[in-house]
């Protein structure tokens, strides 16, 4: 049967826990794939922005033809322009090439002093970036730098204009999201781990002012009309278990998912790793539309079926294919039949989207990930 929906609607109608005319289909592939369809060199996007990975992701959408599910156009409101023109302009440089590596380092003056920082990031011809190494893990010296590259980005968009321009080019193939993060502890800062134990109440009140700046942006990300706002940080719950995440995170994930409810517009969260804690928190005790990507075992602690069964009348649901077994290292038969069992375990009654586990790799073949789209075409029409 031909679909009736646009991808758009059809995302929109299953993050609302409602039934489209198909299962939506949406692989996560938000970083390292659409860089390699670019064919050019990962530092080019992720450190020369040409083109930023936004805008390499939503040509990826439309060469695999699936429901497009940009998780967070870059934006920076008036408010945060404004607080940053306080601060110290940190500026990337570039302190040592190789054939396959760019070493950068922050440097700004400060107190009429040129001031560098401790770290550095490195930019890869084939990867992601690393950030925030320490200078003596890659023999970088400590002291400044006597010969350095200022980094000029080869496309620059300012304050919103980048979220603009993504709505635009997505149209009616996908969907565009705002987001904001939660606080709480940072499994990437294991000193905030340390520090919910040596200084408790610190910390509180660090999770406190969090909330209120992040409460605050979303009521001005609302309204600029996302189409739906993506809450948390990835493995949130690896560091927040449930007692912490209901002292220091659950507050602000209840705040945020009413306002957004409020305002007629989706909320969803992210967040790898263990979560079926936090699926049951958010479908019984706050107003969150939407939740991926429900890892299964080792990574995670979700089945589908389970988590369908308990909560799947309450929120919606969005994953899980494994990103290594199945989309990396399978055949397109074993996706096919790994998205069939999805499908059937929890695709009743809408509320469902097809997806990954968190992050394709690189190296997924593409007819894998075209596979999992002729799939939720076909053998997930309602």
């Amino acid at each position: 049967m031909p679909l009736t929906m646009t991808p758009r609607a059809r995302m929109l109608t299953a993050m609302r826990n409602r039934q489209p005319d198909a299962v939506p289909v949406a692989p996560d592939i938000s970083n390292m794939i659409p860089c390699r369809l670019t064919g050019k060199p990962f530092w080019d996007i992720y450190l020369y922005q040409d083109p930023p990975r936004w805008k390499a992701y939503l040509n990826a959408v439309r060469y695999f033809g699936f429901d497009g599910w940009l998780d967070n156009a870059p934006v920076q409101l008036p408010y945060e322009i404004e607080e940053a023109a306080e601060e110290p302009a940190w500026r990337e440089a570039i302190v040592r090439r190789t054939p396959e590596r760019i070493y950068t380092r922050q440097h700004a003056t400060i107190d009429g002093v040129d001031t560098w920082s401790e770290t550095c990031n490195i930019y890869y011809i084939d990867n992601p970036p690393t950030r925030g190494l320490a200078l003596a893990k890659v023999d970088l010296p400590e002291r400044a730098p006597t010969e350095w590259e200022d980094v000029e980005p080869r496309t620059h968009y300012e304050g919103v204009e980048a979220f603009l321009e993504a709505k635009r080019l997505m149209g009616d193939a996908g969907v565009v999201s705002l987001a904001v993060g939660l606080p709480g502890l940072n499994v990437r800062e294991p000193e905030t781990i340390y520090a919910y134990y040596d200084d408790h109440a610190g910390t509180v009140a660090r999770c406190r002012a969090e909330h209120e700046r992040i409460v605050r942006r979303t009521k001005e990300l609302l309204k600029l009309g996302p189409d739906f706002v993506l809450i948390g940080m990835s493995g949130h719950m690896i560091a927040n278990p449930e007692p912490i995440f209901r002292e220091l995170s659950l507050p602000t994930l209840q705040e945020v998912s009413a306002l957004c409810k409020a305002a007629g517009i989706p909320s969803q969260i992210h967040c790898c790793g263990p979560e079926y804690a936090l699926v049951r928190m958010a479908a019984e005790e706050s107003d969150l539309s939407s939740i991926n990507p429900l890892e299964i075992p080792p990574m995670g602690d979700c089945h589908l079926d389970e988590v369908k069964r308990a909560f799947g009348a309450k929120i919606g649901l969005m994953g899980n294919l494994h990103t290594t077994q199945v989309m990396l290292m399978g055949s397109p038969a074993e996706v096919e039949r790994a998205a069939k069992q999805a499908i059937d375990d929890a695709a009743a009654g809408g509320g469902f989207i097809l997806s990954t586990g968190d992050q394709c790799g690189r190296d997924t073949p593409d007819e894998n990930i075209f596979k999992l789209v002729e799939v939720a075409r076909t053998y997930g029409q309602y």
